[in-house]
């Protein structure tokens, strides 16, 4: 599955090159070639991972991670710190300034995108195409099917990913704030009340498995995907 990919290195020829490889394996390319651009981008729309450069102009990529994790519209978002410092001590230091994961240059383009693709499985993995089962209830996000004990089911596209979001991170409490930037985009502004909507949607088009037991709401707090009884 596509993902938007912001890349943040100030070197041309390697930016390019990191660039060119990411389209040829169909995923979006954003560019900054400093933290301070990377700054503006990221307000204007949030990208499904990060890769920063490790020595930028002004502001480290260290300094960079930091400021990231220190935001709550960024906290999670991932990020993969490339440099050409490979000695361990700088490795631990990227990490713990909230990377997920260390490319050491050079490095090839197959190995940047199994990075890649491993990160978004661990941090999100609604972008993946894997299939996500639970309780007998299926999404396959590759061919946009879901079934329930076998049963095919007929969701609209917005219930569609509203389901697959939750069943990627079952138990997790979402607020409608929270499903509108992971389900809707970041910086589409509808009402939250949109939410509520397309929630009854989504336990009508799964009533006739008896699914819709799944979709918990969690008073004062939002809506939670669980196996569990309430």
């Amino acid at each position: 599955m596509s993902a938007t990919i912001l890349v943040v290195e100030d070197e041309p020829s390697i930016q390019e090159l990191i660039v060119a490889s990411l389209q040829l394996a169909g995923h979006r390319a954003m560019r900054a070639d400093s933290a301070e651009e990377a700054v503006r981008l990221i307000n204007e729309s949030l990208p499904d991972v990060v890769l920063l450069d490790w020595m930028l102009p002004g502001m480290t990529g260290i300094q960079y991670a930091r400021r990231l994790r220190s935001v709550e519209r960024t906290r999670y978002l991932p990020i993969i710190m490339l440099t050409a410092r490979g000695e361990e001590h700088d490795k631990v230091a990227g990490l713990e300034a909230g990377a997920d994961d260390y490319l050491t240059k050079p490095f090839s383009p197959r190995e940047l995108l199994a990075r890649i693709k491993a990160v978004l499985r661990r941090r999100a993995p609604q972008m993946t195409e894997d299939s996500v089962e639970v309780e007998g209830l299926r999404v396959d996000p590759v061919t946009h099917r879901v079934s329930g004990n076998g049963q095919a089911l007929d969701l609209g596209p917005t219930e569609f990913r509203l389901l697959h979001f939750f069943m990627t991170h079952a138990e997790r409490v979402h607020s409608r704030t929270q499903l509108l930037d992971q389900v809707w985009g970041d910086h589409i502004f509808v009402e939250e009340r949109t939410v509520d909507v397309h929630i009854r949607r989504l336990r009508a088009s799964l009533e006739q498995t008896g699914h819709d037991r799944l979709i918990q709401t969690v008073r004062g707090s939002g809506y939670r995907f669980s196996a569990l009884p309430e």
